[in-house]
């Protein structure tokens, strides 16, 4: 079905199905995904073996809900610059799908929801961490440091560090060095993993004053940077070798996907000083590759006797 014009006011109507997949949207799936990642495995390092099925169900949709609620609340306060950039032109709020007041009514009710969800079936501190992470996401990251400093996502970006700190609070009810240490991976991957990204969007962040590394620094610049935080994210993956007591499966990937991560990085930085087409979209797709196979075998890694 495709949209019409109300006779009346001459507003674009949309169908259910458009609007439906609007809100969907919204919460930015492809996020989730990460989500999905970050937090089911952790919650088997923390149980150190498998843990309750309907507990990690139960965390999974209150992240899910949280997350959804940050990415809403920032599509809502982004919409100005979301509709001047090719990447996220088709967003639901500026394609008229969504409302801005809908939108914004959208984050809230996912906001309320995740938080009540995590308090009744986990835990108070599960709960009180969601809060926090949507508050890093909408607060800290969107409102006060994205369109203000190239180092936005560098601070911002420890909003999607807490899944790792909610997964392992639903199993124990508390904190210890092995999730503080992921944390810690998780933040320092995050340029490296989005600032490529900026460098292929870079005209896009130009033209809405959006201070991002990628479309503030040469190549090569940003290249280095790069280099360097991968370095130290695979530095910081070795700590949990002795911290958490991971055994052959674990050591294993860490050194075999973060060689590969590394390696992704000095040819972006390579291609950037020869001159030549960095193809920064290769350490973004490697970046996600590589935390993903981690965390695979940080899932694995507690079932196994070696």
């Amino acid at each position: 079905m495709s949209t019409t014009s109300h006779p009346a006011t001459g507003t674009v109507r949309h169908p259910l199905g458009a609007k439906v997949r609007g809100y969907i949207a919204l919460t930015k799936p492809r996020v989730l995904e990460l989500l999905l990642v970050t937090t089911i495995p952790v919650m088997f390092l923390a149980a150190h073996g498998l843990p309750n099925m309907l507990l990690v169900l139960a965390t999974v949709v209150g992240g899910s809900l949280s997350a959804g609620s940050a990415a809403a609340f920032n599509m809502y306060i982004d919409r100005d610059i979301d509709a001047h950039m090719k990447r996220t032109e088709n967003r639901p709020i500026v394609t008229g799908e969504v409302s801005a007041r809908g939108a914004l009514i959208f984050a809230w009710t996912l906001a309320v929801l995740s938080t009540v969800w995590l308090w009744w079936t986990t835990n108070w501190l599960a709960a009180a961490l969601s809060v926090t992470a949507i508050f890093f996401y909408v607060v800290i990251y969107t409102i006060l440091l994205k369109r203000r400093t190239e180092q936005n996502i560098v601070w911002g970006g420890i909003a999607g560090c807490f899944p790792v700190l909610i997964g392992w609070s639903a199993v124990t009810g508390s904190l210890s060095w092995a999730p503080f240490i992921l944390f810690l991976l998780i933040f320092l991957w995050t340029p490296p993993h989005y600032w490529p990204l900026s460098m292929k969007y870079r005209d896009d962040y130009d033209d809405v004053d959006v201070p991002m590394l990628g479309a503030t620094r040469s190549s090569a610049q940003v290249g280095l940077q790069v280099i360097l935080y991968a370095w130290a994210t695979i530095a910081c993956s070795l700590l949990l070798i002795p911290v958490a007591h991971m055994g052959l499966v674990y050591t294993a990937s860490s050194l075999v996907f973060g060689g590969w991560f590394i390696y992704e990085s000095h040819v972006l930085y390579n291609r950037s000083v020869r001159g030549t087409a960095p193809k920064p979209m290769r350490v973004f797709h490697a970046s996600i590759t590589y935390l993903t196979l981690l965390f695979v075998a940080i899932a694995v890694d507690p079932l196994l006797p070696f």
